[in-house]
């Protein structure tokens, strides 16, 4: 029998910057995204799931998440309701220059819960360390959102975006699932399973 997964819930980077400022996520659009992850700190706090709250601070001179701008400040949904731990980042991975590994490690959590913000960004830098940390990892794909990108490199959407790095993150690194999904696993204190990189690929051919 799996054991129950001993889960902590991340929301990551839900700041104003992303609802009125400049950096406004596309996909799954804020009125999906938003909701669901009110829902899911609900969730976990209703399943005494420890929640952690984070926010990214970037110099005042910054165009974005200028710290003490209203961009850098967390939304309401998420602000006013109750954390277990508070982290302010520099960087994309929750994990860099933080205490969440020496946090989490305390606390005996084997599996994070990804929310927020921005799919292909600082989430995916954390679940990309999480994963090579040893921690099972869980992405709520309605409660995480990306926004589109030009460069030397080429033009993507939003969508794109999202749902490339989502399939890649469920080949090999979490599970990846409706906050609906979610919940029912907390319910039952059931594990979410991934996929695999070789059967994720042979679906193709």
């Amino acid at each position: 029998m799996t054991a129950t997964p001993r889960r902590a819930l991340i929301v990551i980077d839900v700041q104003n910057e992303y609802f009125t400022g400049k950096m406004k996520i596309e996909y799954p659009p804020v009125e999906t995204s938003l909701p669901n992850i009110g829902r899911a700190m609900d969730v976990a706090r209703e399943a005494g799931i420890p929640v952690v709250v984070v926010q990214h601070d970037a110099p005042e001179a910054s165009p974005i998440f200028a710290l003490g701008s209203e961009g850098w400040k967390v939304h309401p949904v998420v602000a006013q309701r109750a954390h277990d731990h508070f982290i302010n980042k520099n960087m994309a991975s929750v994990f860099a220059g933080t205490d969440l590994a020496d946090w989490l490690k305390e606390r005996g959590i084997d599996t994070l819960t990804i929310a927020g913000y921005m799919t292909h960004n600082c989430n995916a830098s954390t679940i990309f360390e999480a994963k090579h940390r040893g921690l099972q990892v869980e992405v709520l794909e309605d409660a995480t959102g990306a926004l589109p990108y030009e460069n030397a490199a080429g033009k993507v959407s939003a969508e794109e975006i999202h749902r490339v790095f989502n399939t890649v993150f469920h080949s090999n690194f979490g599970a990846v699932v409706s906050t609906e999904t979610w919940q029912a696993a907390v319910r039952d204190g059931r594990k979410l399973e991934l996929d695999n990189i070789y059967l994720s690929n042979q679906r193709t051919r």
